[in-house]
């Protein structure tokens, strides 16, 4: 059996990979490791518990809480909220832990569990692993140590959560958004009423699709991976912009007064900039990864920003943003973390913030997301080859270098093995669209001969 615990939590088909003993079970686990690292500190410890609105999450719901109460943790249930809705209460509530349930932007069947540690951080390695580990080893027959009578946990559901939640994000925002017509994108998921009760709260007048969760719609269409309603739903309502989350909402693209789609590295120039201007772009520094566009990276050099790249995924974003004082991070999908307001990526504050920038200099987010120009990017999944063999083909590096002297300084070439499934992907940037087309072909050719 491979390692339960991934990038993000632990994630699956719900009830056959993701069931409610493991659910249970990890909960139990999570108590135990927990206070035996001394994150209790002798007290009686409490865990706010999330959840996105597919079915199952109502049964490992009940599972995660189940588990906790029964390990003595008191549970606070604050239903259906986004991510860092969860990760902001766990903070701003001072619990000990909190548990989130959901699949982000994965298809409705899926569905995962992600523990947050006090202050609403995400679980270090060390302790995720000692966590399947101490479940791994009651799974197989060794008892658990047990409260009874007054020793068990109690369970409430919290309702302020909702409220304590938004209050936050319009506490945060640098200004209103009077006037503004937002057309908002819930993915029928988490955010599906935070979001625009947070954007009608700032000022702005709301339009709304993809806020009617009934279980089973989450991401079906709609949302950041599906972004043809809401380009339709813009330019229809003549709205200034839209902002489009995925089935947790930590994350968020939007789309111009045309219908145009601005990405994660686009929102991201955008607020450096803004940030920038406030004096509170720390160090004047943007975290991103290596996936972002070459576009990023000159318009970033052209107005004397320093850009700092992390490997794929917003978990090394954040550790890089965490270990050298950064304040703004993101990726291309359109994780954005503002750590002075966030401990991990937040879309519903990422719309706000990219709408109170257009709000405060009455610019269109067009003429905003300008600041960066994205060139062509091809991408091309290599599949069934030995990925653990990238770094070490000579015949690869050759052609890799050949490829970086055709495309000179406005071209990029990245080669990288997935860390979820038996592929090797291919990026190539250009100014010509064509060549990228033609050179990560040729990439690709040798990817597989070479691998193969």
């Amino acid at each position: 059996m491979g390692r339960l615990f991934g990038t993000d939590g632990v994630r699956g088909v719900a009830n056959a990979d993701l069931t409610a003993e493991l659910a249970l079970g990890l909960s139990v686990a999570a108590a135990h490791v927990l206070a035996e690292a001394g994150t209790f500190e002798g007290h009686r410890p409490v865990a706010v518990v999330g959840r996105d609105p597919r079915a199952s999450g109502e049964f490992l719901e009940a599972a995660v809480v189940a588990g906790l109460a029964s390990a003595g943790v008191d549970v606070l249930r604050v239903g259906v909220l986004p991510t860092p809705a969860v990760a902001y209460l766990t903070g701003a509530l001072g619990a000990d832990l909190g548990v989130m349930l959901s699949a982000s932007h994965n298809a409705m069947p899926d569905n995962g569990i992600k523990f947050f540690a006090r202050g609403g951080h995400k679980l270090a390695d060390e302790l995720e692993d000692r966590i399947e580990q101490t479940y791994r080893a009651h799974a197989s027959g060794e008892p658990w140590d047990r409260p009874t009578g007054a020793g068990v946990g109690r369970v409430k559901d919290y309702d302020q959560g909702f409220d304590n939640y938004v209050a936050h994000l319009i506490g945060v925002l640098p200004n209103r958004l009077d006037g503004l017509k937002v057309v908002i994108d819930g993915a029928h998921g988490a955010a599906s009423r935070v979001s625009p009760e947070a954007f009608s709260r700032a000022g702005a007048e709301v339009i709304t699709i993809g806020t009617e969760p009934d279980g089973l719609n989450i991401n079906h269409e709609c949302g950041s991976t599906h972004l043809d309603k809401l380009r339709t739903a813009v330019v229809e309502h003549g709205a200034d912009l839209g902002v489009a989350h995925d089935g947790d909402a930590d994350r968020c693209l939007a789309v111009d007064a045309k219908g145009n789609e601005i990405d994660g590295d686009q929102i991201l120039a955008v607020l450096a900039l803004a940030m920038r201007e406030a004096d509170s772009l720390r160090k004047n520094t943007v975290v991103a990864t290596v996936m972002s566009n070459l576009g990023f990276k000159l318009a970033m050099e052209r107005e004397g920003v320093q850009l700092v790249q992390t490997a794929v995924g917003d978990r090394y974003v954040l550790e890089e943003m965490k270990a050298n004082g950064f304040a703004l991070g993101g990726e291309q999908s359109g994780h954005v973390i503002v750590l002075d307001h966030a401990t991990t990526g937040d879309g519903t504050l990422t719309g706000l913030m990219l709408a109170a920038r257009v709000a405060a200099t009455g610019r269109s987010l067009a003429d905003l997301a300008g600041v960066m120009e994205r060139l062509p990017q091809v991408l091309i999944n290599v599949r069934d080859v030995d990925k653990s063999r990238v770094g070490s083909s000579e015949e690869l590096a050759e052609a890799v270098n050949a490829a970086e002297r055709e495309l000179g300084s406005t071209g990029r070439v990245l080669l990288r093995s997935s860390g979820t499934e038996p592929l090797v992907r291919v990026m190539v940037e250009a100014a010509d669209i064509e060549q990228a087309r033609t050179v990560a072909q040729q990439l690709a050719d040798v990817v597989k001969s070479a691998l193969g």
